[in-house]
C-alpha cells in the first residue's frame, strides 16, 4: 500500500523536528562537558577546536564507542595529552 505524498511529507517534518531536538540535546551535553573542562574560558580558534574534537571522536570510535578503552586511558582532571601508564 502506497502512502500519499502528504503523509510522507508530514513524516519527514516530524522526523526533522526529532532530529533537531536530538542535536540540541547532544550539543547541550557536549557544551556542558566542554565548560566543565574549562574550554569556555579560553580563546580558541574554532578550526583548532574542531580538529581537537575530531581527534577525540576518532579515539573513542577506535576504542569501540561508549566507555571504551580510550575513556579509561586519561584520568579525570588530567591535563590534555596525559595518559595513565600501562
Amino acid at each position: 500500500m502506497k502512502k500519499p505524498s502528504r503523509q510522507i511529507r508530514d513524516e519527514i517534518a516530524r522526523l526533522q523536528e526529532q532530529l533537531k531536538q536530538a542535536e540540541t540535546r547532544e550539543a547541550e551535553r557536549i557544551g556542558r562537558i566542554a565548560l566543565k573542562a574549562g574550554l569556555g574560558e579560553m580563546e580558541i580558534e574554532e578550526g583548532a577546536l574542531l580538529t581537537a574534537f575530531e581527534e577525540i571522536a576518532a579515539r573513542f570510535r577506535k576504542a569501540g564507542g561508549r566507555g571504551g578503552k580510550a575513556a579509561a586511558t586519561v584520568p579525570s582532571g588530567a591535563p590534555a595529552g596525559a595518559a595513565e601508564p600501562g
